[in-house]
């Protein structure tokens, strides 16, 4: 799917509410903020649980596969108390001088005359720092992190259905858009609009648009 199929998802019903993934969506994580946040969990394995370098990596890793986050693993496996564990591994002194974005893209979802929500699965205190950090804090009227879906990350329906209830949302009017085809799939279970944001195409019975960059998914914005 590309440009050319912009809109054609859109048919019926209008959508009024967009709702918006955080970290590698509206900013690269990947490029800054997830090394350092991957060095910080292996360091608590080895720092908190006992882990050697090595085994604190691969289970880092294989946790986040595994439950769609590291830190179901953790609570699920170590009772670790999730509350100081993203606390240690979420906070950044340097944050500003970690974030890659877009000003066309950040420019183009100002301008979004629709609802906007944040859904990520980061604490609360990083969303709130990274939004800050980029100037768009005051465009969210709600912002539902991990510590709202009970600590169940996406992709489990049960956050999104408690986003639901809470922003009071009608799915069927509401745009998903996330980097993880995964939870795009447990969006559209709710019968919502879907928007990837990946350099790989994909076609998906769940995903309605698959945009490559950050110019595109300005341009998609400016076109909503």
């Amino acid at each position: 799917m590309g440009n050319a199929e912009i809109g054609k998802a859109w048919a019926a019903p209008t959508p009024r509410c967009y709702i918006f993934d955080l970290d590698n969506t509206l900013h690269d994580a990947s490029a800054g903020v997830f090394p350092q946040i991957n060095s910080a969990m292996t360091r608590y394995l080895r720092e908190h649980l006992g882990f050697a370098g090595d085994e604190a990596d691969r289970l880092r890793v294989h946790y986040w596969r595994r439950y769609g986050a590291t830190l179901g693993g953790l609570m699920r496996h170590h009772g670790t108390d999730p509350h100081h564990f993203l606390r240690e591994t979420h906070t950044f002194h340097d944050l500003e001088s970690l974030l890659v974005s877009s000003t066309v893209l950040l420019r183009a979802l100002r301008r979004l005359p629709r609802r906007k929500l944040i859904f990520s699965n980061a604490p609360m205190h990083y969303v709130e720092a990274v939004l800050s950090a980029l100037g768009i804090a005051r465009l969210f009227r709600v912002v539902h992190c991990i510590e709202h879906t009970g600590f169940r990350p996406k992709p489990h329906l049960h956050g999104f259905r408690r986003l639901v209830g809470r922003a009071r949302l009608d799915p069927r009017r509401c745009v998903f858009i996330d980097d993880s085809s995964e939870n795009l799939r447990a969006a559209k279970a709710l019968h919502m609009q879907t928007v990837l944001i990946s350099r790989r195409m994909q076609k998906r019975l769940y995903i309605n648009n698959c945009l490559g960059n950050q110019r595109q998914f300005a341009q998609f914005l400016r076109r909503s």
